[in-house]
Formats: C-alpha cells, sequence, structure tokens
C-alpha cells in the first residue's frame, strides 16, 4: 500500500512538472477602466471606479488608465481618477509618468489638480528631465505657469546637457510664447549662465538664433 502511495505520488509530480505554470489574469476590469479612459468615456471610467477597477493596472507598456487620459487629453477622466486616488507617480516602460506627460503635453489644469496628490520630484523621463523642461521648450505657457509654483528644479539639466531655458533657445521657435516662458523661468530664479555640454551659454545660443527679445530678457538677468 506504501509503495503504491509513493509510485502516485512521483507519478503526480512528474505531471505537475509538464504542465504549465499558473498566470495569475488580470481583472477585466482593469483594462476595460483602461480603454474607456482612452477614449473619453466618462460615464463608463466612474461606473468602473464604483465597481472597484483597479486604478493603477499597467498594460503591457507599463501605462495605467491614469496615463492614457492625460496622453488623450481627457481632463476631466484625468481629474476622476485622480480624486479617486489613481497614482500621478505610476512610472511607464517608457519612464512616462502621468505628472511628467501632462507637463511635456501643456495640460495645465491637470497639473494643478495632482499638485496636492504630490508629485515625485525626483522621478525622471528618457531624456533625463522632469516636467518643466518639455513644457518650456514646446511653449506650454499655462503650465509653466503652474509648475513654477512648486518645487521642481529650474535648473535641472537633462541628459543633453540641457536645462529648461537651454532648451527654450535650442528647440523653440522664438515667438511670443517662448518670450514669455523664457521670462516666466528667468523671474522664478532660472541660472542664465548654466551653459550646454560644449560650453555655449543660453545668451549665445539665443543671439545665434536672432532671438533678440529673448536675449535682452537673458542679459537683463546677468546672462553672458
Amino acid at each position: 500500500m506504501a509503495r503504491s502511495i509513493r509510485l502516485a505520488a512521483l507519478l503526480f509530480g512528474f505531471i505537475a512538472t509538464l504542465a504549465p505554470p499558473l498566470v495569475a489574469q488580470e481583472p477585466a476590469l482593469a483594462g476595460d477602466l483602461r480603454s474607456a479612459a482612452t477614449r473619453g468615456d466618462r460615464a463608463l471610467v466612474a461606473r468602473l471606479i464604483g465597481q472597484k477597477a483597479p486604478l493603477d493596472a499597467k498594460d503591457g507598456q507599463g501605462q495605467t488608465a491614469l496615463l492614457l487620459a492625460v496622453a488623450s487629453g481627457h481632463t476631466d477622466i484625468a481629474r476622476l481618477l485622480i480624486d479617486a486616488g489613481a497614482d500621478i507617480n505610476a512610472v511607464a516602460a517608457n519612464k512616462d509618468t502621468p505628472w511628467m506627460l501632462a507637463g511635456a503635453r501643456g495640460h495645465a489644469a491637470m497639473l494643478q489638480h495632482m499638485i496636492p496628490r504630490g508629485p515625485d520630484f525626483s522621478l525622471r523621463n528618457r531624456f533625463g528631465g522632469n516636467a518643466l523642461i518639455p513644457a518650456c521648450e514646446r511653449g506650454h505657457l499655462e503650465a509653466v505657469k503652474v509648475l513654477l509654483t512648486t518645487q521642481i528644479a529650474i535648473d535641472h539639466v537633462n541628459n543633453l546637457g540641457w536645462t529648461c531655458l537651454l532648451e527654450i533657445v535650442v528647440l523653440s521657435q522664438g515667438g511670443p510664447r517662448d518670450v514669455e516662458v523664457t521670462r516666466l523661468v528667468l523671474e522664478a530664479g532660472a541660472n542664465p549662465n548654466i551653459a550646454d555640454k560644449d560650453g555655449v551659454s543660453p545668451l549665445a545660443h539665443a543671439r545665434k538664433r536672432g532671438f533678440k527679445e529673448i536675449a535682452r530678457l537673458i542679459e537683463a538677468k546677468g546672462g553672458r
């Protein structure tokens, strides 16, 4: 009898090694929530939140429902998710977070709604930057105003060797919005003399590109 039991146990163990491992399945509600957030279906998002859908469940790219709402520009959906407790600092595979992407996309109202939730200012995007750098580069004036009310590092240098001020003079078109963004960051205390990796200053870049008004603002703050 004992021998039969041992043989049965050995056989069971052998069969178990052939069986595929059990894989935990994501709750269907999580995928439904991400899909609804992407589409901007407010009613469905609200219903799924009420049904306790996992707010911070990620897709194959590490994107949460909130990140997808930010990417799609659905401010009302983002607010719903934030108020329900969605993580504004959840990091995707490409290093985006809802907070940093909202800055890069210029979603000022979303940023304002996220501030009480505690943005993680230590996180960096795939270029090694913070939310302020792409917001400045793209002339997102209202987003820059919101970001400058926080403890974000104005003089942070990204992997390219650029601060937010350098991104304006190197990558923007130097238009009226870019001039105003320059004024804002300089008045907020941006250092006008942090040069790029080649030692070229913001003022030198502005002059080279013919950005006369931006150059004037930089000079007025002691830029060389």
